[in-house]
C-alpha cells in the first residue's frame, strides 16, 4: 500500500512528461573480453498516444528492448522513464506492481492457460490486481465482446482456432485499460485473414487513445504503425514517420 501510494504521488508529479523516455540504454551479456552488448545505448522517446513500431530482424536487439520496456528485465545501465517514473532500478515487486497497471502485453505465443476458459484467461491479470470477482467478471465480459468473442467464453484453448485465441490475448491484455499495449509479433502464428483482424483491434484500440508499441521482424506488419525505429546490432539506426 505504502509503494502503491508513492507510485501514484510519482505518477501524478511526471503527469506532463513523455510517456517513454529511455536514455543511454544498455544491456550486456558475459561483460569483458566476450561481452555482447544486446542494446547499446539506445535512446528514445515516445509520447502518449503513439502508434509505434519496433522492427528488427533476429539478433537485432529488439525482443531484449521489449523486455526493457515491458519491465520484464533490467538494464544493465541507463535510465528508463515510465510516465515520468525512472523504473531502472526498482525492485522485481515494485516493477511487477507497475506492469500489471500500466502495461497489456500481446505475444506471438497466446500464452493463455490451457486449462482455464476464455473468460478466465482474461480475468486471471485482474485477479493479480485484487479485483473484486463481480467487477473482474464484468470487464472480462465487456473486453471478449469488443473483440468479437462473447460467443466463446467457456471455450478453452485447445476448442479455439489461432485467430480467435490471439483475440482472447488481446481481451486479456485490454480488459483493465492499460495506457500502453505492448505487442510482440501479434499476427506471428496467425494466418493472413486472422493477421487483418487483430491489426484492425490494434487501430482501434489507438484511435480510443491507447499508446501502441509494436515489435516486428515484418516490414508490411511496421507499415501499419505511425512511427517506425529500426534496430540492429543493438542500436536504433533510423526513427521515422509512415
Amino acid at each position: 500500500m505504502i509503494f502503491e501510494l508513492k507510485y501514484y504521488h510519482l505518477l501524478k508529479v511526471g503527469e506532463n512528461m513523455s510517456l517513454v523516455e529511455v536514455k543511454d540504454l544498455y544491456k550486456i551479456y558475459n561483460p569483458g573480453e566476450n561481452e555482447v552488448r544486446a542494446l547499446d545505448g539506445i535512446n528514445l522517446t515516445v509520447e502518449k498516444g503513439e502508434f509505434l513500431a519496433i522492427v528488427g530482424q533476429s539478433g537485432s536487439g529488439k525482443s531484449t528492448f521489449m523486455n526493457m520496456i515491458g519491465l520484464l528485465d533490467i538494464p544493465t545501465s541507463g535510465t528508463y522513464l515510465l510516465d515520468g517514473i525512472d523504473v531502472s532500478s526498482m525492485t522485481d515487486d515494485e516493477l511487477s506492481e507497475i506492469r500489471n497497471k500500466e502495461i497489456g502485453f500481446i505475444f506471438q505465443g497466446f500464452n493463455l492457460i490451457s486449462n482455464l476458459s476464455a473468460v478466465e484467461n482474461v480475468e486471471l491479470p485482474l485477479v493479480y490486481r485484487g479485483m473484486k470477482k463481480d467487477e473482474r467478471r464484468r470487464l472480462a465480459l465487456e473486453a471478449l465482446e469488443r473483440v468479437g468473442l462473447s460467443h466463446r467464453l467457456n471455450h478453452l484453448p485447445k476448442q479455439m482456432s489461432g485467430g480467435q485465441q490471439q483475440r482472447v490475448a488481446i481481451a486479456r491484455a485490454v480488459a483493465a485499460r492499460p495506457p500502453i499495449i505492448l505487442a510482440d509479433e501479434p499476427t506471428g502464428n496467425l494466418d493472413s485473414h486472422s493477421g487483418i483482424e487483430v491489426m484492425k483491434i490494434l487501430h482501434e484500440l489507438h484511435e480510443e487513445g491507447r499508446t501502441i508499441i509494436l515489435i516486428t521482424h515484418d516490414n508490411d506488419i511496421a507499415k501499419e504503425a505511425q512511427r517506425v525505429i529500426r534496430i540492429q546490432d543493438g542500436q536504433i539506426i533510423a526513427d521515422y514517420l509512415n
